[in-house]
């Protein structure tokens, strides 16, 4: 099968698109199809490895977001069209279609190509973060992106039912996978944990963009607990406005690969404080590293966290029941303990190959179905 992947974002870009994006392509390799990628081009002099993508990337030119110079947003080009007809694709893959993904669906449709629209970005949630109003226009424009495709595969039940709530048609769930090899327990280092914490305290982290969506300020309750050592991994617009609303913690900046997986075996307990995510991976790799996790009751963490099983769901954006959640199981170690070892089994199945497979399905179903109105 020939898959022309378009991608609002791509590697070396650190998010939850590039990453989905990337491990998509992997996987079609592994199972023998060939897949293409097409991305925004990346800011001028930043270091891309080729022999990071296991397949060809087509870049486009790009712009910075205005506020935001991290996330590149694709300019118009007939390069995304051209890709599409010299690879001569059977379907197309739209990763968190939004501007690039738009002109790829509009593409897809006038050469007659099949596509799948994969939801993976609350573009309403940030909509009322950011401009404090314009959710029913970004509802508007996601239906009419995802309105167009043959089917949007959303990545979580919350996110199924938003979409289906506001008229996205031909919805299935897809979830997202996580390297149970790469982020496992006994990558746990005490050497890096008397760096974070040389008086013993009990590491709490959080891990993502640091942008206001993510809403990391809730964790200034924490910093306020004796015993408590607050470890910010990541970077984004809001670094300097957190690093005086949590005093304290210790900010690590942006960690990927091998040196993340470290960091996350490494922590006591993970909190995530986002309301607004439509699957939430850092929660799957902190469960997959036996920490245990509090985090939002809202949007993806409803499937992957079991309350008071692997971790503590809260009602979302309320400092004080994240404090007290984080004094709770700061406490009682055997309980973290046992929600830790409970995450680690919970996502033992959840593997990039298992999700990549189903994906393959759907890729399949799509095909099908338009095989079958052209014969009709």
């Amino acid at each position: 099968m020939r898959v022309v992947i378009v991608t609002e974002s791509f590697p070396p870009d650190v998010n939850g698109v590039a990453h989905c994006a990337l491990q998509t392509a992997r996987h079609l390799v592994d199972r023998g199809h060939l897949p293409l990628v097409v991305a925004p081009a990346t800011a001028p002099g930043t270091k891309v490895d080729a022999l990071e993508a296991p397949c060809p990337v087509v870049r486009v030119p790009s712009l910075p977001l205005p506020g935001y110079p991290q996330v590149r947003v694709a300019l118009p080009s007939r390069r995304l069209a051209a890709a599409l007809t010299e690879h001569r694709a059977d379907v197309v893959h739209l990763a968190s279609p939004f501007v690039l993904g738009v002109r790829g669906m509009a593409a897809a449709a006038r050469l007659g190509i099949p596509a799948v629209a994969v939801y993976q970005t609350d573009l309403a949630g940030y909509a009322r973060t950011y401009m404090g109003a314009g959710e029913a226009a970004a509802w508007r424009r996601i239906r009419s992106v995802h309105a167009a495709a043959d089917r949007t595969l959303a990545p979580s039940s919350a996110a199924v039912h938003d979409l289906e709530a506001h008229g996205v048609p031909r919805v299935r769930l897809w979830p997202r996978g996580v390297d149970t090899v790469r982020f496992r327990p006994d990558h746990r280092d005490e050497a890096l944990r008397r760096e974070l914490a040389p008086n013993g305290e009990l590491i709490v982290g959080y891990v993502g963009r640091l942008a206001p969506e993510k809403q990391v300020e809730l964790l200034a309750g924490a910093c306020g607990l004796d015993g408590v050592r607050v470890v910010v991994v990541g970077d984004g617009p809001s670094r300097a406005h957190l690093t005086e609303a949590l005093p304290g913690a210790v900010f690590l900046g942006r960690r990927t690969g091998d040196e993340l997986a470290r960091i996350f075996a490494s922590l006591d307990l993970f909190v995530h404080t986002g309301p607004f995510e439509t699957f939430c991976q850092t929660v799957q790799e902190a469960m997959a590293s036996g920490v245990p996790v509090v985090a939002p009751a809202a949007g993806g963490p409803l499937d992957l966290v079991a309350h008071r099983r692997t971790g503590l769901l809260v009602p979302p954006r309320d400092a004080v029941v994240v404090q007290e959640a984080v004094g709770t199981l700061a406490a009682d170690p055997a309980l973290r303990t046992a929600y830790g070892a409970a995450g680690r089994a919970m996502v033992e199945g959840r593997t990039w190959a298992a999700v990549g497979d189903q994906l393959i399905a759907h890729y399949d179903d799509v095909l099908a179905a338009r095989r079958t109105a052209v014969a009709a």
